[in-house]
């Protein structure tokens, strides 16, 4: 784990709360003001959470929290009075703009408990002059449990997940988006962990303290989350709250229902899983919880498996450098609601396994490609509707205010329009079952289009209304004639008050007398100085009752304007405390029909998927995809979905595209193809758009193909490109073959893998046996679908003895000593590797490309037997002159000669010390020992 992710892990078991501030020593509470006794008080239920505690128009910060949010923050670290003898850190943001430093400090890794005054300050002056107002946590912010519009990305979940540890590897893996009210749980086990929790790509894990704070080494599951925390947020909660009895108390509770049975078959795991998370959201909610739908129960084995280092080459919901522009998501995004996004974000990280749930999605997206104008009326609709979902999970969590009941009656306004767009549509073929069911949550549960409850909005909301319920404003006039009454003195003040002005200058004869108000004197009669004088005389003396006397004015009251004034207060008041009465029950009334309406909420993301699957396949010319339960995988003029984008905006040429069969036709068993040619040939963009093309055809999508037959895929793995990891002290070529060793082991019959250059990261000899062995392996043991690319040409020898593996290369083309490049896949292996080439158009010096031609040509001499490295100086080996046999005088006089010459080379060579010398120093060296070799 991270630093940052190793503070969040917290348990209130056997780990020491921080609730002291720094050194650990509390003072005795005489010695405090009774603020700071509060606060210290209030802190030591706050956990390892920062402490937002409120202070007026602040949320203050102390001691070791200050410090801490001080440098998160890049805010002034002060000081208030003095605690042991030393001063207080404090800091502080603006409770009316928190959320933008809140959303910094969650993004650090920090939790923040939010502590808000619950008692007004008249009341805690009632008890004495030094009496502090009462405050409590009313919640405390995680990055698994944000809520808040502006903290989170509307297009993708916020998923909190809990851990269940079982035995013998097994454990249960639960998760909810409480900004939505999601709610699902899932088995899995120690070897799949990862990669399950990828799929959901949570923000925060809770998981038994167990398996984080333990004095084995060796404990199974410790490694496994600590990997985990290397991305996200890890909390340790109590191993008795992962029990399965008491999960599953907490879901009975939670649903107000006897038996669970009514869900489904639930595992002991699965149900400690759900009641973990439970209480975890219990906790951070302080005891409130948003309107969770029924646990959604996914099977082991019905979602096509994608690990984390697969995901992070295909990029399919974000790039490598962490954005989204560039991945598959952003290139097939299409939707126009955040809900939308979010279930096309979550069914391309998880794609099915089941050929008929598939085909479902394709019927869906079928039905509105079928009729463009249905699906433009439809997506006209779609884009004037909220996000209804966040909305009524800030509602019933007590966070809403009036735009979220806007956002309901919005919502379902366009719920109507879209199920009469969906009946009337008049289409020549029948609706399909998904579009039948979305249609039916769009009518509510007694199928009356929430006709009441809508009537109910429509007549209460105003169109215009204010973020928070306590700033009022927001109720219609003729809703409630009770409200009506005291809103006339309240809306009217400023006429009654100009009317009194008006009638004040008449009596006094002072025409530059104003009436005018602030928050200490209410409304008051202000003059000139010079004019003050003759309202302080008899008889207007009995009138104005003098306030204030300042330099530039002199203020008064009046019987009639205290009075006014008396009653403006109290009608505002009054007025605000009716709105917030009638938002309550409005609040009450959506609260009751949460499930319907979370189940429309569905089906209008349900509908826009499908909408914008539709449209992108006109738009980006997809075709619907065969999908079945066979092992076939054939492409027919396939596109990169992301890189055809990417050339289409940049202007250049038109997206060159490929076939790719990876079944036999004859006997439908599964092919290797071996990918040979250059680099910049389009070899990786091949591979990946393949890989791509599974995903999204899985996931319910049209590709990008002329035509597309594609048998469902257990897992799809991807190995392309090449990365250390440092962290960890894996250099490139261990993260290699970490990553193909994980292939290797669990690849079936029915995955797809795509691995580019493996063996590129060591010595020529040992990363061409690696890549010999792996095709190897994969071809007769794996026996799997899958494309293979690769530098080494000696591997296209293998299709000599292995029958499912196929040869294809880039096709490239010369011209004028220039290489161009065609990105045409084309049957047999490529001729050469066109490294020098790829070498002088990356900008090599002149002099360098030149060399490496001459070298690449001795080389391949060398393999055909010519004179080849031999010929070379940097591989040719000095040979030793040999011994003059005994009496051979002939020779002699030419051997010492040569010997003489020779001793001068080798004595200056020896006077060399090639580890003392610089740059400089080696090539005078050379230079020098050229001049000799010419001279001898």
């Amino acid at each position: 784990m991270t630093a940052q992710n190793v503070q969040n892990a917290n348990t209130a078991a056997t780990h020491e709360k921080k609730a002291a501030p720094s050194g650990g020593v509390i003072a005795s509470k005489s010695a405090l003001t009774p603020m700071m006794a509060q606060y210290l008080d209030i802190k030591a239920g706050a956990g390892d959470a920062l402490l937002f505690y409120r202070m007026g128009d602040f949320y203050e910060l102390f001691f070791d929290d200050a410090v801490e949010a001080a440098a998160t923050l890049d805010i002034t670290l002060t000081k208030r009075g003095k605690h042991g003898g030393e001063d207080i850190p404090m800091c502080g943001v603006p409770w009316h703009s928190h959320e933008s430093y809140l959303a910094r400090l969650i993004k650090a890794g920090f939790k923040v408990a939010i502590c808000e005054q619950t008692e007004d300050p008249a009341e805690a002056k009632k008890r004495g002059s030094k009496s502090v107002v009462k405050r409590e946590i009313v919640r405390v912010v995680t990055p698994g449990t944000l809520t808040e519009e502006t903290l989170l990305d509307a297009h993708q979940n916020n998923y909190l997940v809990a851990l269940a540890i079982g035995a013998r590897g097994a454990a249960s893996l639960a998760w909810a988006d409480v900004s939505t009210g999601e709610l699902g749980v899932r088995q899995t086990s120690i070897d799949h962990f990862l990669t399950d929790l990828a799929a959901l790509s949570p923000s925060e894990l809770v998981a038994p303290e167990s398996s984080i704070y333990t004095d084995e080494e060796d404990h199974p599951w410790s490694e496994k989350i600590a990997e985990a925390g290397e991305k996200i947020a890890v909390t340790a909660r109590p191993d008795g709250e992962f029990a399965p009895r008491q999960g599953e108390r907490r879901l009975t509770e939670m649903f107000e229902i006897a038996t669970l049975d009514g869900f489904g078959d639930f595992a002991p795991g699965e149900r400690g899983a759900l009641g973990a998370l439970l209480s975890y959201v219990a906790l951070t909610q302080v005891g409130k919880a948003p309107a969770f739908r029924a646990p959604r129960r996914t099977e082991t084995g019905h979602l096509m498996a994608i690990d984390e280092a697969t995901r992070a080459s295909l990029e399919i919901l974000g790039t490598q450098q962490g954005g989204q522009s560039g991945s598959l998501f952003s290139a097939v995004n299409q939707t126009v609601t955040g809900p939308g996004a979010r279930l096309l974000a979550s069914r391309l990280a998880a794609p099915l396994v089941d050929p008929i749930q598939i085909n479902a999605r394709l019927d869906a997206v079928d039905y509105f490609f079928g009729g463009s104008a249905r699906c433009d009326d439809v997506r006209a609709v779609l884009s004037e509707t909220p996000d209804m979902a966040r909305a009524l999970s800030r509602l019933t969590l007590g966070r809403g205010g009036p735009r979220d009941l806007q956002a309901i009656r919005d919502g379902l306004i366009s719920a109507q329009k879209l199920s009469v767009l969906i009946a009337d549509a008049g289409e020549t073929m029948a609706a399909p079952t998904a579009i039948e069911a979305a249609r039916g949550a769009l009518v509510g549960a007694r199928g009356d289009d929430f006709s009441a409850l809508l009537q109910r909005l429509r007549e209460a909301l105003l169109d215009e209304a204010p973020l928070l319920a306590r700033d009022g404003g927001f109720i219609a006039k003729g809703f409630d004639p009770g409200l009506d009454n005291v809103c006339v003195l309240r809306d009217e003040s400023r006429r009654l008050i100009a009317g009194m002005e008006a009638d004040y200058k008449d009596l006094t004869g002072v025409k530059s007398l104003k009436v005018k108000h602030n928050n200490v004197l209410g409304y008051f009669v202000e003059t000139p100085p010079t004019q003050g004088d003759r309202l302080m005389a008899a008889p207007l003396n009995e009138t104005f009752i003098h306030r204030q006397t300042l330099a530039s004015a002199v203020r008064f009251t009046t019987t009639s304007l205290a009075d006014l004034d008396a009653k403006i207060a109290r009608a505002r008041d009054e007025a605000l405390a009716r709105e917030l009465e009638i938002f309550g029950a409005l609040v009450a009334a959506v609260s009751a029909q949460s499930e319907a309406i979370a189940a429309a909420a569905d089906a209008i993301a349900a509908l826009d998927i499908a909408a914008a699957g539709a449209h992108l396949a006109r738009v980006e010319n997809h075709v619907r995809p065969i999908v079945d339960d066979s092992r076939a995988f054939h492409i027919e003029a396939g596109r990169h979905p992301v890189v055809e984008q990417a050339v289409r905006r940049s202007g250049g040429a038109a997206f060159i595209a490929n076939d790719c069969a990876l079944t036999d036709a004859a006997d439908g068993a599964a092919l290797l193809l071996l990918v040979t040619g250059p680099n910049m040939a389009g070899k990786s963009t091949f591979l990946r758009q393949n890989a791509l093309m599974a995903i999204l055809a899985q996931a319910g999508l049209f590709v990008p193909a002329a035509a597309a037959h594609i048998g469902v895929a257990d897992r799809v793995f991807s190995r392309v490109g090449a990365s250390d990891d440092l962290a960890r002290g894996r250099s490139t070529f261990m993260v290699e073959m970490v990553e193909t060793a994980a292939i290797l082991h669990q690849a079936s019959e029915r995955s797809l893998v795509i691995l580019d250059e493996i063996g590129r990261g060591t010595s020529t000899y040992d990363g061409m046996s690696i890549a010999w062995a792996t095709a190897e392996h994969l071809h007769s043991v794996n026996r799997c679908r899958g494309l293979f690319a690769t530098h080494y040409h000696e591997l296209t020898q293998l299709s000599e003895t292995m029958p499912r593996l196929k040869n294809v290369s880039m096709r490239v083309r010369e011209w004028k000593g220039d290489v161009v490049f065609l990105h045409e896949v084309i049957e047999g292996p490529a001729d050469r590797s066109y490294g020098v080439a790829v070498a002088r158009l990356a900008g090599l010096p002149a002099p360098v490309v030149k060399r490496a031609s001459d070298v690449l040509k001795l080389l391949e001499e060398s393999r055909r037997g010519g004179p080849g490295v031999d010929a070379l100086p940097l591989f040719a080996a000095r040979e030793k002159p040999a011994a003059a046999a005994p009496g051979d005088e002939a020779g002699r006089d030419d051997g010492d000669k040569q010997d003489g010459e020779g001793a001068a080379l080798i004595d200056a060579l020896a006077d060399l010390d090639p580890d003392a010398m610089s740059p400089r120093d080696a090539l005078d060296a050379l230079y020098r020992l050229k001049s000799l070799s010419e001279t001898s």
